[in-house]
């Protein structure tokens, strides 16, 4: 039991530091984006979607590929070629000296960035499965340390040099990647590892596993639904920057402001209300939240309004757990990672249409060429989303669940 916890908070720090390096750049990724192209923030909106794309890309080839990969060499090797992959990513975008160079370091880093995927399957690996939404709930807190710390940080030392954050951050992932190498303990045994083949690491094929039983697929179908939604993020920045004239420590202090409701909901609320709820409970109430708080962001006409949603939007942080928590029992302990793999597939389908789609959007309703000055609007598709991944979550049938295994075909306690 106490090698179980040292686990998962070896897993803990590791995700910390990660969001902590992606935290960092956060703030002014996008202002380098927008001073690189003349300050035309349509223009700058349009080239940001593209990024977010080409990452995504990456993300849905390679994932599957590295989930199967840890499913036939363990999770330790896969953790750490990631970290130092992404360190190189940090070091290319604060050498670049063009947009192009900026591409670049997009396409490693959606290569490298799986360790959050392989995270999750090596705390599928040592926590029982039961109390896995509660531990894929530190996770989730683990983003929200990492979101405090980084924006805040990356807005202050943006603000004397916007290069400053992307050292900081290479550093950051090339020391996780050193951490991991001398603390972090395999998690897989061998004689539970699978054998490597391209039917399951293609990214097309490792999609198959989610039609493997009908709540998985539904769950996964929900899932979309909800990342597509999720891309709404992409706006942030530029939005506060468009409607509020926001500074690099602002938005910074708004990201933090993010991290720490993450903190508060995945350490206290998503444990509680996974157990006194359910799982499936637990899952459309974060997204009824969710939706309500894009409307209000969409809605928001001053800075304090917007600050005032973003609790509320939080909320949204109780459903991933409570989702992954169910989909990881329709599956045997030797697929945890190749579930990871395909999670992270469909990840990366929302990733590849979710960036261009919001910022699209967003450059479309904010130009005066087409009439129009609503910056609400990406937004508002957002709640949308949400609201219909929602009404689809609370017609998932109470099918039997999985109490010890990986067999959905065994009885136990329904959710």
């Amino acid at each position: 039991m106490k090698s179980r916890k040292a686990a998962v908070v070896f897993i803990f720090i590791t995700v910390t530091l990660d969001m902590l390096a992606l935290g960092l750049i956060m703030p002014v990724l996008p202002k380098l984006v927008l001073n690189f192209l003349g300050g035309d923030t349509p223009n700058a909106a349009k080239m940001f979607g593209i990024f977010g794309t080409v990452w995504a890309l990456m993300q849905f080839l390679f994932s599957p590929v590295l989930g199967v990969l840890s499913d036939r060499f363990g999770r330790r090797p896969v953790i750490l070629l990631s970290n130092f992959g992404l360190g190189l990513d940090y070091i290319v975008m604060a050498l670049a000296p063009t947009l192009s160079w900026l591409f670049v370091g997009r396409v490693i880093s959606g290569i490298t960035a799986a360790s959050i995927a392989t995270g999750t399957a090596y705390v599928a690996d040592v926590v029982e499965p039961e109390k896995r939404a509660g531990a894929f709930g530190m996770i989730g807190a683990a983003f929200g340390v990492g979101f405090v710390l980084g924006p805040a940080l990356g807005g202050l030392l943006g603000n004397s040099d916007p290069r400053l954050p992307f050292w900081v951050a290479g550093g950051l992932s090339l020391a996780n990647a050193l951490y991991g190498y001398f603390v972090l303990p395999e998690s897989l045994p061998p004689e539970k590892r699978k054998a490597f083949t391209w039917r399951r690491a293609n990214p097309v094929g490792s999609l198959v596993l989610l039609r493997s039983h009908p709540e998985l697929f539904r769950l996964a179908t929900i899932q979309f639904i909800g990342y597509v939604a999720h891309e709404v993020f992409n706006v942030w920045a530029l939005y506060t920057i468009f409607r509020y004239a926001w500074s690099e420590g602002t938005i910074g202090l708004s990201l933090a402001l993010v991290g720490v409701c993450s903190i508060v909901i995945s350490s206290w609320i998503v444990p509680a209300m996974a157990s006194r709820l359910g799982e499936r409970r637990t899952l459309y109430i974060g997204q009824l939240f969710g939706a309500l708080g894009m409307v209000l962001a969409g809605l928001a006409p001053t800075s304090a309004f917007f600050f005032l949603s973003i609790p509320v939007m939080m909320m949204w942080t109780v459903s991933t757990p409570a989702a992954q928590g169910m989909m990881t029992r329709r599956v045997g302990e030797s697929e945890q990672g190749e579930l990871q793999g395909a999670i992270s597939s469909l990840c990366s389908l929302a990733w590849i249409l979710g960036p261009g789609l919001f910022t699209y959007i967003f450059a479309y309703f904010i130009d005066q060429k087409n009439g129009w000055n609503f910056p609400g609007a990406p937004w508002y598709l957002g709640a949308f989303l949400l609201f219909v991944a929602m009404i689809l979550a609370t017609r998932i049938p109470r099918l039997p669940a999985v109490a010890g295994s990986g067999d959905p075909r065994r009885p136990a306690r329904v959710n």
